[in-house]
C-alpha cells in the first residue's frame, strides 16, 4: 500500500484499516458431539420417552428468564412471520420511533432453520440425534454504549446456539465520541475526521480487547439461565468463534470528484485480473496451474452507494468499491480453511510453529486481521500503477538504453574499491526475447514472496530439462537476465536470500509497456485523435 499512497499523497486525506462487519458464533461443543444429547438427558436422570416434555419446558424457562418480556411491557416485541423480512431495517424503525440512544432496541422472534436434535427409534431403542430442523430464535438488538449498533441472536431450543454481530466502524464512532475527536460519516464509512492516526489507534484497539469476556457478557444479558439449566452438566462455558469477518481499508480523498477520476479506472482494471491474479492477491503461492481447485468469479454491480467489483474465491471475497470520498477494499472471511498462519499446533501451544490452517476461535481473530490486511494492501499496491500519467515513450526510453551492472566493484589506485565501469545491454521491451521475460516477471504471484532463479527458468521454459548441462546451462541464462534486470532496476535483491522482489519502478512500467504491446492499433490512434 506505500506505493499507492506515495503515488496518491496529494489527494487522500487519511486511510482507516478494521474491522467491519464481525459475527461471532457461540456452542455448547460437547452438546454437538454424536452421543452429546444423549449424555446430557442421562447425566440429568431425563427417560428418554419425556425427552420431548424435558427439552419444552427448559425452552419455556430460557424464554421467561431471557428479554421478551422485559420488550412486551416497552411495547419494544415483534413476531415475524417470514425469514425474508429485513429484521435489521425495522429494528432501525424501532430506534428511531422509540428514539432510543443506548441500551435495548426491540426483540424480535422468527422461527429460522437450525442444527438441534430429533428423538428416533433405532433398533427399537430411543435415542437423541442431532439433525437440521427449524425452531424460534430471538433478536435482540442494542445501541450499546462501547458496540453501537448490534444484536444478539439466541436459538431457543437446544443446544441454544448464540449468534452475535457488531460492527468495528460503529466501535470507532462511539470511541470517537468519547474522547471528544470530531469526525463525519455516512452510512458505515468515516469520511472525515480530525486526526486520523487516533482514529487508527482507537481501531487498532480492537485487536487487544478480550473477546471472550465481551461475548460472554452479552450471553449473560440475554440468557441468564446458563449454564444453571444444564443442571449435572452445568459447568459448560461457550466456546466463541468467528462465523464472518470483514476487514475494509477506506482511503477518504479530498473529494467526491478527485476519487470519481480514478475509480472507474481501477474498476475496469480489476475487471481483467484472471483468477490466478486474484488467487495471488488472496495469498496464494508457489506455481497455479488451471488445475487450482478454487472456484473464482468476478461480478461487477452498481449499488446504491457507487458500482463495486466483487472477486469471489469459493466462499471468501476481496470487494473494490466507493461512497461518496472513500473507497473501500474490503476482505470478508467466511472459509478459514483456505488461509494458512504461522503457529503452533493447537494440541501443543508450546511447540514448534509452522504453516497451518487458520483457526475460528476468536484466539486467531489477530491473525485474520493480519492475513486481511495484507490482501487489501496486495489489492491497493496493484491499483497504483492505473495514476501513471508518463507516455509509454518516457516509460520505455530509460530500459532501451545501456546501464551500468549492479554490484560490481574494481580495487582503485588506494587500495579502496570503486564501481566498475561494465554496463548491461539495453532492453527492448517489444522485442519476442525481452517481451517474454517482461512478461513473465511482472505476474501478480511475485509480489508475495519474491522470486528466485529456477522460478523463472520454470517460467522462460516451460517444458522441464532432463538432461543436467541444460539445466545449467538454462540457469546460467537466468543469472544473467536476472543481472540484467536488477540494473535497469526492475528487481531488487532481498538481503540474505536468494530471492528478488519486483520493484515499484517495474510495477509502474511493466502494466503500461506490456498494455501497449497488446493495443490495438486502430484504436491507439482513435484515442490519441
Amino acid at each position: 500500500m506505500k506505493t499507492f499512497l506515495q503515488r496518491f499523497a496529494g489527494l487522500v486525506l487519511g486511510v482507516l484499516s478494521g474491522f467491519d462487519r464481525l459475527v461471532f458464533r457461540g456452542r455448547l461443543c460437547p452438546l454437538y458431539s454424536p452421543e452429546g444429547m444423549n449424555v446430557y438427558l442421562s447425566a440429568n436422570g431425563v427417560l428418554r420417552k419425556d425427552y420431548e416434555k424435558h427439552v419444552q419446558g427448559v425452552t419455556e424457562q430460557v424464554l421467561r428468564a431471557s428479554l421478551i418480556e422485559s420488550a412486551k411491557a416497552a411495547d419494544c416485541y415483534r413476531y415475524l412471520p417470514s425469514t425474508k423480512m429485513d429484521k435489521d431495517a425495522i429494528a432501525r424503525e424501532y430506534a428511531r420511533r422509540r428514539g432510543v440512544n443506548e441500551g435495548l432496541v426491540c426483540v424480535l422472534q422468527c422461527v429460522e432453520p437450525c442444527w438441534s436434535f430429533a428423538l428416533e427409534s433405532v433398533k427399537g431403542r430411543l435415542t437423541v440425534r442431532g439433525k437440521q430442523r427449524k425452531c424460534s430464535h430471538l433478536y435482540h438488538y442494542f445501541l450499546d454504549a462501547q458496540m453501537g449498533w448490534m444484536y444478539v441472536r439466541l436459538q431457543t431450543w437446544f443446544p441454544f446456539e448464540m449468534q452475535i454481530y457488531v460492527n468495528g466502524r460503529e466501535w470507532l464512532c462511539r470511541r470517537l465520541e468519547r474522547e471528544g475527536v470530531a469526525y463525519r460519516r455516512s452510512d458505515n464509512k468515516v469520511l472525515w475526521v480530525r486526526d486520523w492516526q487516533q482514529a487508527q489507534r482507537c481501531l487498532d484497539e480492537q485487536l487487544q480487547t478480550n473477546w471472550v469476556s465481551v461475548l460472554d457478557a452479552y450471553q449473560e444479558q440475554v440468557h441468564p439461565l446458563h449454564p444453571r439449566f444444564l443442571g449435572k452438566l452445568c459447568g459448560l462455558r461457550y466456546n466463541w468463534t468467528t462465523f464472518q469477518s470483514e476487514w475494509a481499508t477506506d482511503v477518504a480523498f479530498e473529494s467526491r470528484e478527485e476519487l470519481g477520476r480514478w475509480m472507474s479506472r481501477w474498476q475496469r482494471q480489476s475487471l481483467h485480473y484472471d483468477s490466478a491474479a486474484i488467487l495471488r492477491f488472496l495469498g496464494r503461492t508457489g506455481r497455479i496451474t488451471n488445475e487450482h481447485g478454487h472456484e473464482v468469479e468476478t461480478e461487477y454491480k452498481r449499488l446504491y452507494e457507487g458500482l463495486r467489483v466483487k472477486h469471489w474465491v469459493d466462499k471468501n471475497s476481496l470487494k473494490l468499491y466507493d461512497h461518496q470520498n472513500v473507497a473501500r477494499v474490503e476482505t470478508t472471511i467466511n472459509d478459514v480453511d483456505f488461509f494458512k498462519v504461522f503457529r503452533a499446533s493447537q494440541a501443543d501451544p508450546e511447540g514448534p510453529l509452522a504453516w497451518r490452517k487458520m483457526r475460528r476461535t476468536v484466539a486467531d481473530l489477530h491473525r485474520r486481521a493480519e492475513v486481511s490486511e495484507q490482501v487489501n494492501a496486495r489489492y491497493l499496491e496493484s491499483m497504483a500503477a492505473v495514476q501513471e500519467t508518463r507516455t509509454v515513450k518516457e516509460l520505455a526510453e530509460p530500459l532501451c538504453e545501456r546501464v551500468r551492472e549492479p554490484g560490481r566493484t574494481a580495487p582503485g589506485k588506494t587500495g579502496q574499491r570503486k564501481t566498475a565501469s561494465r554496463k548491461v545491454r539495453a532492453l527492448n521491451p517489444w522485442s519476442a526475447e525481452d517481451g517474454q521475460l517482461l512478461k513473465a516477471m511482472s505476474d501478480p504471484k511475485w509480489m508475495i514472496s519474491g522470486l528466485r532463479n529456477r522460478d523463472l527458468v520454470s517460467e522462460l521454459y516451460p517444458q522441464a530439462a532432463t538432461d543436467a548441462t541444460e539445466k545449467r546451462r538454462r540457469s546460467a541464462r537466468v543469472t544473467r537476465l536476472i543481472r540484467l534486470l536488477r540494473g535497469h532496476g526492475l528487481l531488487h535483491k532481498i538481503a540474505h536470500t536468494h530471492r528478488y522482489q519486483v520493484s515499484e519502478k517495474a510495477r509502474t512500467i511493466l502494466p503500461a509497456l506490456l498494455a501497449a504491446a497488446d493495443a490495438n492499433p486502430k484504436s491507439l490512434i482513435e484515442q490519441a485523435a
